[in-house]
């Protein structure tokens, strides 16, 4: 999500993460901003990485034709060798859908729909009518699995009916109550009747270099400046792991929420992040 990033760094993040102590390489999705498109760029990631997953955190589904989604999707996994795992939300920023012409309205119950969609496109089944089956055929059976973004109540109730857990964000991740979220999580799944735990994913912005204060608290305000200024400083001044010692308490406060994945988000474009994090958590 920074500016400038060319070719040779991105692929060196890549192989970098590949080879260090990580489980997954994630990627966000924004359109009005100076990022790569997702979908190319876990194609990338997908050619130069063999071992970690590959995951959107989120695709912002409502926005894209389901069936164009499902057929990017099972191609990468086909592409990473059934690596892929779909983060699927129907985010906040009206200016995203404008960009793609998209209708910003109805967009919660658009995604139930979709990811209905989409199942069957995976499971090789015609997505509408008489329309010919669209390939290719994921290499996980049945396609990637599929997490929700949802961060309110009511969105985390509409995917328990199907999603395989939740991928939040924390921008206090000292601070907040993580078990406290994931209980909302699972008690959502319960009253869903689902027999199975949500799995429990997380991620946070953080900076561990010289003025690592300064930086994410930069970094924070210019990604939320849509909200405004002054809403978009108050928030960064929420974000707390700027510095190793930080990273370390809050990776230490997620695990003992019981949290399955923590995605820990950069704030650097450097790709001696990597090796300074890899260390940090060694």
């Amino acid at each position: 999500m920074i500016n400038g990033v060319g070719r040779e760094v991105l692929l060196d993040w890549c192989r970098r993460i590949d080879v260090g102590p990580f489980s997954t390489l994630a990627l966000g999705e924004r359109i009005a901003y100076q990022n790569h498109e997702l979908f190319v760029t876990m194609a990338a990631a997908a050619a130069v990485t063999e071992r970690v997953r590959i995951m959107s955190t989120v695709v912002v589904l409502p926005m894209h034709p389901a069936v164009e989604v499902a057929k990017q999707a099972a191609s990468i996994d086909v592409l990473s060798g059934g690596r892929l795992v779909l983060g699927v939300g129907v985010g906040g920023r009206d200016e995203d859908y404008r960009a793609l012409e998209a209708p910003f309205d109805r967009r919660h119950q658009r995604l139930d729909e979709q990811v209905e969609v989409m199942r069957r496109v995976w499971a090789g089944a015609s997505p509408f009518g008489t329309v010919a089956p669209v390939g290719p055929t994921p290499v996980q059976a049945g396609g990637p699995p599929l997490y929700s973004g949802a961060m309110g109540p009511k969105a985390i109730a509409r995917s328990a009916a199907w999603a395989e857990g939740i991928c939040g964000f924390s921008l206090d991740p000292i601070g907040e109550d993580h078990r406290l979220v994931f209980d909302r999580i699972e008690s959502a799944w319960q009253l869903a009747g689902r027999s199975d735990a949500p799995r429990h994913v997380s991620s946070f912005w953080y900076a561990i270099g010289a003025d690592g204060q300064a930086n994410l608290h930069a970094y924070g305000a210019k990604y939320l400046a849509i909200f405004g200024d002054e809403i978009a400083q108050s928030m960064a001044d929420l974000c707390t792991a700027w510095s190793g010692q930080r990273v370390r308490d809050a990776i230490s406060r997620f695990e003992q929420a019981g949290c399955d994945e923590l995605l820990l988000v950069p704030t650097s474009a450097d790709p001696h992040e990597v090796d300074r994090l890899a260390e940090l958590i060694g």
